[in-house]
């Protein structure tokens, strides 16, 4: 190609020139170098302008599919003020204070139209550090891979499928102002482990849960399940635990489960092996405006934890809560929930509360909540008084 531009380029030059007169040899020897330059000259400013175009098209390209991977990345979360003025039966001891219990970030991303991933990063009590109240969690963060259109399968760190509200308990989705002491002390939400689980469905509207996961780490001196959570920090992995679920849902506003997790020692090794399995079942029932909602859950722990607390290798707890909406935005709610983190103790060691309050939705993912609670505890040490919160999710 620049052979033929070079010929022509003479060419062109020596029939100008023979209208004229007969170049020399020299003459003839620098015209050619003059027209290599010229050549050179243009070589070089079609290179830049073939590197301009590519680099434009790339970043035409970039900006088109922006919004594509964009859409495949997302964020969330939510958040709750709460308020708590209370004062024990025996007036020993008050508790009021102002707590931005919990802020939370949600991000997810879909790889494919199979494999996806979810996260979820808490602060709690605002602040964290050394000597601070709060502290940050990472309470969610796992892949998910659809295997085939009724089996999926999750590997990482995930809440455990065991009650109402481990899994979902942004506070636009439940009553009062705090979560209810049964999942909170017996289950204990929230409560996540690192391992894998599958989800399935047997037919429609009945569907389970199998995971394998790390466990609790029960320490001497400790009794309580929720003593146990490591979250996932470096946590004691010497005994690993299982937990299945069963859940019926093919009733349009009816949701009956079951779940059932077994640790062969929540001590992780450490001292006698203390074995544990938690029993848990619910219903929760939706008519219209009105709901009802029900939990039970059991621990049975190996008779050694008794040496810690007497009774210990029971405990119990159980609530059952009517709510109503009068409208789309307010709604009334009552609970009766008891619970014994020593329930095989010979001595009163239960401790019953009652809450009566209600729930304003200013919006579906915003709402103010206000209640008041009566606490009956051994030792007149219960605590009554009134609760306020603001949450929102989005």
């Amino acid at each position: 190609m620049y052979k033929k531009i070079l010929a022509l380029a003479i060419g062109l030059n020596l029939t100008a020139t023979a209208q004229a007169e007969t170049p020399t040899l020299e003459q003839m020897w620098q015209m050619i170098q003059n027209q290599q330059a010229e050549i050179a000259e243009l070589k070089s400013q079609l290179k830049e302008t073939e590197v301009i175009t590519e680099a434009t098209i790339t970043a035409v390209e970039q900006i088109a599919l922006a919004p594509a991977a964009a859409s495949k990345t997302t964020f969330g979360g939510y958040g709750e003020v709460h308020y708590n003025s209370l004062e024990k039966d025996d007036a020993s001891a008050t508790k009021d204070e102002v707590d931005f219990h919990r802020y939370v970030m949600f991000t997810g991303h879909q790889f494919s139209d199979k494999i996806r991933f979810f996260s979820e990063l808490e602060l709690e009590h605002s602040i964290a550090g050394e000597g601070k109240a709060g502290e940050i969690e990472l309470e969610q963060a796992y892949i998910e891979w659809d295997a085939t259109d009724s089996l999926s399968a999750k590997a990482g760190l995930f809440l455990m499928p065991i009650g109402l509200l481990n899994e979902t308990h942004e506070p636009n989705t439940f009553y009062g102002t705090e979560r209810n002491n049964v999942e909170k002390n017996i289950i204990p939400a929230t409560w996540w482990e690192a391992g894998a689980a599958l989800n399935g469905e047997l037919s429609p509207g009945l569907s389970y849960d199998i995971a394998a996961h790390s466990g609790l780490y029960i320490a001497e001196g400790k009794h309580k399940p929720r003593d146990g959570r490591q979250k996932v920090g470096k946590a004691k992995a010497d005994n690993m635990a299982f937990t299945g679920r069963l859940k019926y849902t093919a009733i349009p506003g009816l949701e009956v489960a079951a779940s059932l997790q077994y640790q062969a020692d929540v001590r992780q090794g450490e001292g006698a092996a203390i074995d544990g399995t938690l029993f848990e079942t619910h219903v929760a029932w939706q008519r219209d405006d009105f709901q009802l909602r029900a939990l039970y859950a059991q621990w049975d722990f190996d008779n050694v934890i008794n040496a810690t607390m007497d009774g210990a290798s029971e405990q119990t707890g159980l609530y059952i809560e009517p709510s109503y909406r009068l409208n789309e935005k307010l709604g009334l709610f009552a609970r009766y929930s008891q619970w014994d983190n020593s329930a095989a103790s010979a001595t009163d060691s239960e401790i019953t509360q009652i809450d009566l309050g209600l729930n304003y939705w200013l919006h579906p993912n915003v709402v103010f909540k206000l209640d008041y609670q009566n606490q009956d505890a051994p030792g007149e040490k219960g605590y009554d008084g009134i609760n306020m919160g603001v949450g929102y999710s989005f």
